[in-house]
């Protein structure tokens, strides 16, 4: 079975690490625990069609500045998760230097932008269509909730698919 390395990247608390556990261990957990350098998780997505790949996602510690650090963890990912909040506008502006400076060392990497804690609109600040000219080379553009699980799997899933499209 084929494996590759994904990122997972953001700003601090926009909730990274709440839907890596979502995903892979179908659970929420309420309490905030930051992420000191990288956790690494595994699980296997199997598509529609049958192909399936197994995911290393890398839990890199959030961050609004792209240390050497930080790019090291990124170094050897075939494609990125990047995860912006709904209730803090600015995460998004965060979300495109990390992109920028990941794009710069890797080169563009296939990506899905993640708007997540969807589940706060009374409190949403980030509109639905800010992200369209920034990131228009995403392979999706999804509102997310770790809380509810809302397209959660399918934010992995639509990376996964991109990742067995581009393989040779």
């Amino acid at each position: 079975m084929n494996s590759r390395k994904i990122c997972i990247l953001g700003d601090f608390a926009v909730g990274k690490t709440s839907l890596v556990r979502r995903f892979v261990q179908q659970q929420f957990g309420d309490k905030y625990l930051t992420t000191v350098g990288v956790k690494v998780d595994t699980k296997t997505v199997t598509l529609h069609d049958g192909r399936a790949l197994k995911l290393a996602i890398w839990d890199v510690a959030g961050t609004d500045t792209p240390t050497e650090l930080f790019l090291r963890y990124a170094r050897g990912a075939a494609g990125l998760l990047l995860v912006a909040d709904v209730t803090r506008a600015e995460t998004l502006d965060c979300c495109r230097e990390l992109w920028d400076a990941v794009s710069a060392r890797l080169g563009p990497l296939p990506h899905v932008l993640l708007a997540n804690k969807c589940d706060l609109a009374a409190q949403r600040e980030l509109p639905r269509d800010a992200a369209d000219g920034l990131f228009g080379n995403a392979l999706a553009r999804l509102d997310t909730s770790a809380l509810t699980g809302e397209n959660v799997d399918l934010a992995f899933e639509a990376l996964a698919r991109g990742l067995l499209d581009a393989a040779p």
